[in-house]
């Protein structure tokens, strides 16, 4: 199965859902989609979907899914990488109306960068990036939370 995940802020990302529709229909994707779809009016067609899940079901259905397409949301991504799932990620952009900026822009080409993700501009390229995931292979994920912990706790034992 194939994990979607749009986040839970207001936002819309149609392109991305009627992508996936035409993959579908395309025959490009063959496996079993289920999406997290948040705040969108556009309804799958071919595929199940729910606005929202709690965390215990999307930990399952992360922990299922044989691969992750979300959006440029830090927590998802992080979230999968530290399953040790293969993840591809779309932004979503501001000249779309789908954001206030293109932050989400530079989130995914940090992790595209570092060899986590497949880090995609427009949802144009999903279908290529669909054709590459399977002989991806991203590096192990290293939280940064124990070094900055470190470094608190080095300077609050500065400040005694």
């Amino acid at each position: 199965m194939i994990l979607l995940s749009l986040g839970t802020q207001d936002f819309q990302f149609e392109r991305l859902l009627r992508e996936i529709d035409r993959l579908i229909e395309t025959g490009v994707i063959k496996e079993e989609v289920f999406a997290q779809i948040g705040y969108n009016d556009y309804k799958p067609r071919h595929y199940a979907y729910r606005p929202f899940t709690d965390f215990q079901e999307f930990d399952a259905l992360l922990q299922e899914c044989s691969f992750l397409i979300t959006h440029g949301g830090t927590g998802t991504i992080v979230g999968g990488l530290k399953k040790g799932k293969k993840i591809i990620a779309v932004p979503r952009l501001k000249k779309y109306n789908e954001h206030v900026d293109d932050h989400q822009l530079e989130i995914i080409g940090y992790f595209s960068e570092n060899k986590l993700i497949i880090g995609l501009d427009e949802v144009e390229e999903l279908e290529t990036a669909i054709h590459e995931i399977e002989s991806f292979h991203t590096k192990k994920f290293v939280s940064g939370n124990e070094k900055i912990i470190g470094l608190i706790d080095a300077l609050a034992k500065q400040i005694e």
